[in-house]
């Protein structure tokens, strides 16, 4: 399947690529991160916190449930334009209930409503991105898509927050404070939306499925022929392991950085934090995002896929390094920090890239959202215990045990099978 060759805008992906994952990012870290820091702030105790908004966490995990209507129902366009403006007003709908009596639990229903909203918009961004482009062009965005997907969730962890701390010091209250950070949210959506409304190209094979296969049989075969692919226990121990040490880190390395050095942390302050992870870690990720979307598309993903693996895992031995040595230094800090990134951003476009090849067929869209949800899965089963771990551990053996953890993901690494030149860039194309 090919792009639209009279489109301008297929041919210029930075008009849109880069907007729509920053779309795809942000209202998970709204749901997933900036809920749990506002009703926080908003003096909700910890056990109603951490129970309500764990269970916000699943329509990413069950997308793939409802992913073949996507494929049924409309253009990935306008699925994705709709659910865009259909999340801005949720977020402007938050904003309304914060003030109410029953402010919690509104919040939260509203909040649940985006949460399947911005799942679903999931499948028809991606699906949208598998149509749209041709397979080197995945192949050397593929990079651009997960660093900007990662800015969102920067920019909602930094700037978002200081943005509600900074009203409050001002002396609005909490529920003022967050009320303007949700109304700019929201103000935000709805020219992103108009902007891919004016800027998304129209692919000639984004369509519906035509009438007469619509029919209830045709979703569960959809569903039904992802579990048929060859190779598919491979393929699930695959995505469910690749990033088994990445979940487990990644839920402790702000503690880590947070933490006085009597607990085994670094005893850095927000700021601190915001300019080491936040800004030197950003500017690392995304050069190791474009770096490894680039050697895919010219070597192709059989020949990087190891290189790739191991600059992902292998960085993380700067936090059991740190853990141990506890370094003083902020630009020491920041180094190792920049070093662990750049190698996630390289590792993680071999994992996105192996998710298209999966989703090869009829039903791409529908597929590659099922393995967005294994995806998921993966992430969320480890993070779960991971808390508890480092409770029992303590950091060095921690982030010892981190790396012991690369190990079934080297082993599936090693099951896959790749086609020769998958991804690569045609020379004369």
């Amino acid at each position: 399947m090919h792009a639209d060759p009279v489109s301008p805008s297929a041919r210029g992906p930075w008009r849109w690529v880069p907007t729509l994952y920053f779309a795809q990012g942000m209202p998970y870290v709204v749901v997933m991160t900036l809920s749990v820091i506002m009703y926080k702030n908003l003096a909700i105790s910890n056990t109603d916190i951490a129970l309500y908004t764990s269970w916000l966490y699943l329509p990413w995990v069950l997308k793939p449930l409802w992913s073949p209507l996507v494929e049924m129902l409309g253009t990935k366009r306008l699925w994705i334009v709709t659910l865009q403006f259909a999340v801005g007003a949720a977020l402007a709908m938050v904003a309304l209930t914060l003030p109410m009596e029953r402010a919690f639990q509104m919040s939260l229903a509203v909040l649940w409503l985006m949460a399947f909203a911005s799942a679903s918009h999931d499948i028809a961004a991606d699906g949208f991105y598998l149509l749209a482009l041709e397979k080197h062009e995945q192949a050397a965005f593929v990079g651009v898509r997960s660093t900007f997907y990662r800015v969102a969730n920067i920019g909602g962890q930094g700037g978002l927050v200081w943005l509600a701390g900074e009203l409050h010091d001002r002396g609005d209250s909490w529920v003022l404070a967050w009320q303007g950070v949700m109304a700019v949210l929201a103000g935000g959506f709805m020219l992103l939306a108009a902007w891919h409304l004016w800027r998304l190209p129209r692919p000639s094979v984004d369509v519906p499925l035509p009438r007469d296969q619509r029919e209830p049989g045709t979703f569960f075969r959809i569903f039904a022929a992802f579990f048929r692919k060859p190779g598919l226990a491979v393929t699930l121990g695959f995505l469910l392991l690749y990033r088994f040490p990445e979940a487990q880190l990644l839920k402790l390395a702000t503690p880590f950085l947070l933490d006085s050095l009597d607990k085994g942390g670094l005893a850095l302050t927000n700021k601190e934090v915001g300019l080491a992870y936040g800004t030197v870690g950003l500017i690392a990720l995304t050069l190791g995002g474009l770096l490894g979307g680039w050697i895919i598309s010219r070597v192709g993903l059989k020949k990087a896929l190891w290189p790739l693996v191991l600059a992902m895992h292998v960085p993380n031995v700067v936090f059991l390094a740190m853990a141990y040595a506890h370094p003083g230094s902020l630009a020491v800090i920041s180094a190792a920090l920049a070093v662990e990134q750049f190698g996630y951003g390289l590792g993680f476009t071999a994992y996105l890239m192996y998710m298209v090849l999966v989703a090869e067929g009829a039903h791409k869209t529908a597929h590659y959202a099922i393995c967005t949800g294994f995806m998921a899965l993966g992430m969320m089963l480890p993070g779960m215990w991971s808390g508890w771990l480092q409770d029992h551990l303590g950091y060095p053996h921690f982030f010892a045990w981190v790396l012991i953890a690369t190990v079934p993901s080297l082993v599936m690494t090693a099951l896959i099978r790749i086609p020769e030149n998958f991804g690569r860039k045609d020379p004369a194309a």
